[in-house]
């Protein structure tokens, strides 16, 4: 029906169609799918989620005399330092230091921030301190540094994320008879509650089952800015399971993403703690949906009745956990499941309400004629099998 460079030019003399994939669900059941094909230039996704595989990269700029750095903290934090002298990674995920940047805080109430927090407030335009040792050699002399930084005081400063936006995810309970502080969050003991992190048919990877639209080079919306799938996510595992409608009943594919923090916002991009586990990136990230065919319209007329997730038992701690068997997200949704003839009240971990903002602010965008799409430059793998390291020491040991 249309081309990527047709859509393309109906956006940039803003005379497109866009519709939020909320809008499109609530049309399709009155107008039907050829109707909507008709009517419809581009669809968009949105999410709002924690995203704990997320990290910043920062280069510094060099020192005089020059400075090799081999350890490094900012604001307590501390940033891998492995590659260029001056070039740094900070993952979300890592935890606060003690002021000296050596030993780990005693007290809980001090590592209620990482690296997630760092990334937020000098994408706010904070001023952060930053202290950093050096292999001291005959080009690189000095052997530490301390100093403040921003974000107008160094070269790049762009998010580099290992694994977002996961198609598909579990359901966690608790079976145990103690509370469980895990990556979904406080899970209650004998079944007190259900997290799921997924937000279902407004999850922007199960309206594209099987990354036919979304490749390495697809233009996004991240973190308030123009962002890039680059690769693969880690875990990618597009050989999950799947229904009849082609989503998959489990984890399945994931994305690897990369944009420029300097052009992000606080909104979209906040610092995260959880309780007893650590610190996190809750993230909006919003996708792009040519209607280059009625197949479009189809696969993102999927509803929470059509779509399962499995409900796992954390408080079995291995890697392979019991499970309840598979909930719809339709079930979810309503605040409760019954599992073993029990009522278990169900909550969300993804916010709704900010990845309905981040849908309607990129649909804006792209109405505005200010986001062009990109075409993928090359598929992302559809036949990656899961590894764990399991199999490698049972092959080994074989």
């Amino acid at each position: 029906m249309r081309t990527w460079d047709e859509i393309n030019d109906k956006i940039a003399h803003q005379q497109a169609t866009i519709w939020t994939l909320e809008e499109l669900k609530a049309k399709v059941a009155d107008l039907g799918i050829r109707d909507c094909a008709k009517q419809v230039d581009v669809l968009v996704a949105g999410t709002f989620e924690p995203m704990e595989s997320s990290g910043a990269i920062l280069n510094l700029g060099q020192t005089d005399p020059p400075i090799k750095i081999r350890q490094c903290w900012i604001d307590n934090v501390a940033a891998y330092a492995g590659f260029g002298p001056v070039d740094l990674y900070l993952g979300a995920a890592h935890p606060t230091d003690s002021p000296n940047g050596l030993d780990p805080l005693e007290t809980e109430e001090h590592r209620e921030r990482g690296g997630g927090h760092v990334i937020e407030d000098l994408i706010a335009g904070k001023t952060l301190p930053l202290k950093a040792l050096g292999q001291v050699t005959d080009c690189y002399p000095r052997p530490k540094l301390e100093t403040t930084i921003s974000k107008d005081t160094i070269n790049q400063f762009y998010l580099f994320n290992p694994r977002n936006l996961y198609q598909n995810f579990i359901v966690g309970v608790n079976g145990g008879d103690r509370p469980l502080a895990t990556h979904l969050g406080p899970l209650l003991p004998q079944l007190g509650n259900a997290v799921y992190s997924n937000l279902g048919a407004l999850s922007p990877l199960l309206n594209d089952p099987h990354l036919r639209l979304i490749g390495i080079g697809s233009r996004i919306f991240l973190g308030g800015a123009a962002g890039y799938v680059t690769w693969e996510g880690t875990q990618h595992f597009p050989l999950q399971k799947r229904l009849a409608n082609q989503t998959p009943i489990g984890p399945a594919a994931t994305l690897a993403l990369i944009g420029d923090a300097k052009h992000m916002s606080t909104h979209w991009v906040r610092g995260c703690f959880f309780p007893q586990y650590g610190p996190s990136l809750m993230l909006g990230i919003g996708i792009p949906f040519p209607v280059l065919d009625e197949a479009v319209i189809e696969a993102c007329a999927v509803s929470d009745q059509d779509l399962v997730a499995p409900v796992i038992d954390f408080s079995i701690p291995r890697r392979i956990r019991p499970s309840f068997g598979l909930v719809t997200y339709e079930q979810l949704k309503q605040g409760h499941i019954i599992l073993e003839n029990r009522r278990v009240r169900t909550a969300p971990l993804a916010s709704l309400y900010l990845a309905r903002q981040v849908a309607e602010t990129f649909k804006q965008q792209i109405q505005r004629g200010d986001f062009l799409l990109s075409p993928p430059v090359a598929p992302l793998p559809a036949d990656r099998a899961f590894i764990s390291q399991d199999s490698w020491r049972s092959q080994s040991e074989a």
